[in-house]
């Protein structure tokens, strides 16, 4: 029974196969008779998904490749010159030996998401601005061609108008572009390319021919081409594909970089560069998956023969089943390619995450990202946190590793904010000035808040009452992050602590961060002191300088008062233009002998801070270079006033014309014969000194201001004492007042004064030297020889007569 059960099946297949094949053949002959050969229809081959927005027909297809192949700027577009500034940079690049090329992509993706953030702000207030369908998607998307070897990234976002194109990518040069070279060409590092606002042409690291398609809102769609050959061209595009709003830019790649055309490197890149960048990022990748498909006829019957004797042992429940059961077609696996759009960067917003839960890695990480410095260094300090209460809000600030290169220029005329606002994930602006005070412009980050309102003005947003709350935070939040810097800094620990940090694993790490921090951003703090009455004192914790006991280092005014001798109860300072000329200042000999420490002041800024910084922990500030230093009461001070009365009275009225307010014994000096003061609230010498350099200042404006001077003498030294008893015998003695004349210039000098006649000065000296080689004041100078020099028209005659004679005379021997 199971014998005859087989052979009818193995009939009933025969027939099934043998059918469809009779079928063909007589297909096959009728089409040999028709005239016109038909062929047959083909199954498309499958592409792969078609990204959505970027199907072109075949008439396009054939468009592009012909604009591509052809790698000409087109005839019908419009011609420009490139800047001078723009050509200088493009040719540095083009012909540069910078091993990291790179730094192009993420610097076109950095743009891409600028774009992104621009159009994203539009719609708070016009929804109908981001259009319909795809364009409504905020992405960027990355194609390759490895064929024509083209590079293409696309955004959708605000696109650029015809006049943007040229503006932007060409014949303006923006003001980071100047600034830019100078810098690359003293440092050779591209990686601040980004941060000077000239990123785009990052792209002729790589390419020799670029392709910039944007379309705008209002305007139709322009193609931007160059081949860095110091022009451009600019034309409407009709070759290719709408792209409905956005920016596409086609890189046309070198030789050379044809590594940037396989998918594993830009992977690479973005996971790099790109990875926090809040749109997402697309690339058209390929990827192997496994189809079934249609087992082959021959295939099918093998199958069939080697499974009958297998059968014939089963059991006969199993052949029942077989006999019920329907006929399946047989199929097999095989490998096919397909493209698809992969996301790139799936990394969810680090300031919407547990700050327990970012590691170092990803901070610094998201700070290259967001400052656009792919440097090797760290930044210096970092503080991650949500403010709960009234105003919500999470924010991140980093202190950069290194200051800008224009971060004091114009400090107090531009609006500049290095803090990017955004309101419930939506970015807003990065030129909100409002959220941090000038001084503290130098900290790099973003505010997230969930409280401001969405769909206003950025003027509106500006009178919020929210942002005053914000900004309070931000500031106590950013002064403790500094403060942690030095606390958290070996080489700011004092002596009794030192072995305690000693047994901290990270001592390397953290050693000398706050100097580095002070050496770069010690002017802001300073600024901060001058502006901010209400952390004044929060800030002077974190001022450092020099002094006369710190044997080179930094040290702060905590330090300086635990090192006070008993009684000590101001805190001593001196301004001037450097440490070494201050060490031999006059006006610290006193205090060098009687061990005394001195702070050195000698940034131009620090005058007017410490007109604002009057005390510290209850400590007044004494500048030792004028009226009002107390160093302890001497017994014999009011016996030496009195006998040098009569000294002092004389020498106040011959200095009358110079300004002097009067002449006292000094308590300062040790080894000076005398020094000149200034009053206690008037300039300095320093201060002075730097109010006439001013390039605007008006001398007749600042006499108010000049300190009156007063002339203090060492009533020890020898010169002072032959004065003294030189006047006793002859107050009308006009060597004796010359002397004193002289005296009273010298010391004017050695105090930082600047001389009204320094003519005066120098007859005086030479007098002297005069005295001392025993020579005649009435000795002459000795007179030249009155021989008179021919004048040039005499000159140029005598040479005329000459040359004329000699020609005569050569015309004679040729005759």
């Amino acid at each position: 029974m199971r014998k005859w059960t087989i052979t009818s099946i193995l009939f009933f297949l025969c027939l099934l196969f043998l059918l469809p094949d009779q079928g063909r053949k007589i297909h096959a002959n009728a089409e040999g008779d028709s005239e016109e050969l038909v062929d047959p229809p083909k199954v498309e081959e499958k592409l792969g998904a078609v990204p959505n927005g970027l199907s072109t027909d075949s008439d396009v297809a054939q468009r592009e490749a012909e604009s591509i192949s052809k790698r000409s700027l087109r005839s019908s577009a419009e011609k420009f010159e490139f800047q001078a500034e723009v050509s200088r940079l493009m040719d540095i690049l083009i012909n540069s030996l910078y091993s990291n090329k790179d730094i192009f992509l993420r610097e076109l993706i950095s743009n891409a998401s600028d774009a992104l953030d621009k159009i994203r702000f539009l719609s708070l207030t016009d929804k109908e601005i981001l259009g319909e369908g795809d364009n409504t998607k905020l992405e960027i998307q990355i194609k390759l061609d490895k064929a024509n070897k083209i590079l293409s990234i696309r955004d959708r976002g605000i696109g650029m108008t015809k006049e943007d194109l040229i503006k932007n990518l060409g014949t303006i040069a923006k003001s980071g572009t100047s600034a830019f070279v100078e810098k690359i060409q003293t440092s050779g590092d591209l990686n601040l390319i980004g941060q000077f606002g000239v990123g785009f042409y990052s792209v002729y690291l790589v390419a020799d021919y670029v392709e910039v398609i944007s379309k705008h809102n209002d305007d139709k769609q322009y193609v931007w081409e160059s081949k860095a050959d110091g022009s451009f061209a600019v034309s409407e595009d009709k070759w290719n594909e709408p792209l409905g709003r956005g920016t596409e830019i086609r890189l046309h790649l070198r030789e050379e970089a044809g590594e940037y055309l396989e998918e594993t490197k830009l992977k690479e890149l973005v996971k790099k560069y790109s990875e926090f960048i809040n749109f997402p990022i697309h690339l058209w990748a390929s990827k192997e998956v496994d189809v079934e498909v249609p087992a082959d006829e021959d295939e099918s019957s093998d199958e069939e023969e080697t499974s009958e004797s297998g059968e014939e042992e089963k059991e006969d429940e199993d052949k029942e089943e077989d006999e019920e059961g329907e006929k399946k077609p047989k199929t097999k696996k095989v490998k096919e390619t397909t493209y698809e759009w992969e996301l790139l960067n799936d990394v969810k917003a680090i300031w919407l995450r547990n700050p327990k839960e970012v590691t170092d890695e990803e901070y610094t990480k998201f700070y290259h990202s967001l400052a656009k410095d792919f440097s090797l260094d760290k930044p210096l300090a970092w503080s991650h946190f949500n403010a709960e209460g009234d105003v919500e809000f999470k924010a991140v600030l980093f202190v950069p590793p290194n200051a800008p290169h224009d971060l004091y220029e114009s400090y107090y005329n531009a609006n500049k904010s290095n803090l990017k606002l955004y309101v419930r994930r939506v970015f807003i602006s990065d030129e909100f000035d409002e959220l941090l005070p000038k001084y503290l412009n130098f900290l790099k980050g973003l505010v997230d808040s969930d409280t401001l309102p969405l769909n206003v003005s950025r003027e509106m947003l500006q009178q919020h009452s929210s942002l005053k709350t914000i900004k309070k935070k931000l500031i106590r939040k950013a002064l403790d992050m500094i403060r942690k810097i030095a606390d958290e800094d070996p080489d700011e620990s004092n002596d009794k602590d030192k072995t305690d940090v000693e047994e901290s694993s990270d001592i390397n790490e953290k050693k000398g961060q706050y100097t580095k921090f002070w050496n770069e951003f010690g002017k802001s703090i300073k600024l901060g002191i001058i502006e901010d009455a209400t952390n004044r004192n929060r800030l002077a914790k974190l001022l450092r300088f020099e002094s006369s006991k710190s044997d080179g280092k930094l040290t702060s005014l905590d330090q300086y008062i635990s090192r006070m001798k008993p009684g000590q109860k101001d805190i001593f300072y001196i301004t001037g233009t450097s440490k070494e000329q201050l060490e031999k200042s006059p006006f610290l000999e006193r205090l060098t002998k009687k061990n005394y420490e001195v702070i050195f002041f000698t940034d131009p800024v620090d005058e007017y801070l410490m007109q604002y910084l009057m005390d510290y922990e209850d400590k007044k500030f004494q500048n030792v270079s004028k009226e009002g230093l107390k160093l302890g009461k001497d017994s014999k001070d009011k016996e030496l006033k009195e006998s040098f009365k009569e000294l002092t009275k004389w020498w106040k009225g011959a200095l009358a014309s110079e300004n002097v307010d009067d002449v006292k014994i000094s308590n300062r000096l040790a080894d000076s014969p005398c020094v000149v003061v200034t009053s206690k609230y008037g300039w300095s010498a320093n201060m002075e000194r730097i109010m006439q350099s001013q390039t605007l200042s008006d001398a007749s404006k600042q006499a108010y201001m000049r300190g009156k001077r007063v002339l203090e003498i060492n009533p020890r030294h020898p010169i002072i004492k032959e004065l003294r008893e030189r006047v006793v015998k002859d107050p009308e003695d006009g060597s004796v007042k010359q002397t004193a004349q002289l005296v009273y210039q010298t010391a004017l000098m050695e105090s930082g004064f600047m001389l009204n006649d320094p003519k005066d000065f120098a007859s005086h000296i030479y007098d002297s030297v005069k005295n001392s080689l025993n020579i005649s004041p009435d000795a002459a100078v000795e007179e030249e020889d009155d021989t008179e020099e021919p004048d040039a028209e005499s000159e140029i005659k005598e040479a005329t007569s000459t040359s004329t004679a000699e020609g005569d005379a050569g015309v004679k021997d040729e005759l």
